[in-house]
């Protein structure tokens, strides 16, 4: 793991809880010489993760569309800032940069990035640890979903047991350190969908 992209909210959220999440991962992937790759954005979240990171000594990369980089909500504090042309150029270049991807609570754009990021690996595109870390049993409702997916049979059980969820901070990390992505494919064969029955 020398470099994670972390998704989360333009905002801060209502808690206090979010922020001193987002602060916490930063220092930790300071303090582990891991590099954030995220947004590029001051605000919200994004920026609170990246300056943590910062003002703990690491390094942190931000990629932003040009149009959100012309409405002045980019960091210009960073150790990079990389200006795409487009949200999805902005995708490809923090997955190319990235050795796996944590989601801090959000909204629309955080899910929007983590879920093809998920949709990615189940395709075979790549094979890099995901997970949701949670604050306040924010994702639960969501992972119960996931869960949903599973019981209807839009979702192979080894490809929700791919997926992290929790809030434990450290085991979230060891559990990416040692990641290795599960073989199922998409499509259930047909011995593995009778197994299912």
């Amino acid at each position: 793991m020398r470099s994670i992209c972390v998704y989360c909210g333009s905002n801060a959220g209502s808690k206090l809880a979010y922020t001193e999440r987002a602060i916490a991962l930063g220092d930790r992937m300071a303090r582990d010489g891991i590099r954030l790759v995220y947004g590029g954005g001051n605000v919200g979240l994004m920026g609170i993760v990246a300056n943590a990171v910062l003002e703990g000594g690491g390094e942190v990369t931000g990629v932003i569309p040009q149009q959100l980089a012309d409405w002045e909500v980019a960091h210009r504090g960073l150790t990079e800032l990389q200006v795409v042309g487009s949200m999805h150029e902005r995708k490809m270049r923090m997955f190319d940069l990235s050795d796996g991807f944590i989601a801090l609570p959000g909204g629309f754009g955080t899910l929007d990035e983590m879920f093809e990021m998920l949709t990615w690996r189940q395709l075979g595109i790549g094979d890099k640890p995901c997970a949701f870390l949670d604050v306040d049993g924010f994702y639960a409702p969501l992972i119960g979903m996931i869960d949903r997916m599973v019981e209807e049979r839009f979702l192979h059980p080894d490809q929700r047991a791919d997926l992290w969820h929790g809030d434990d901070l450290e085991a979230m990390l060891a559990w990416m350190k040692a990641y290795e992505p599960a073989q199922a494919s998409k499509w259930m064969d047909e011995k593995r969908r009778k197994s299912l029955r």
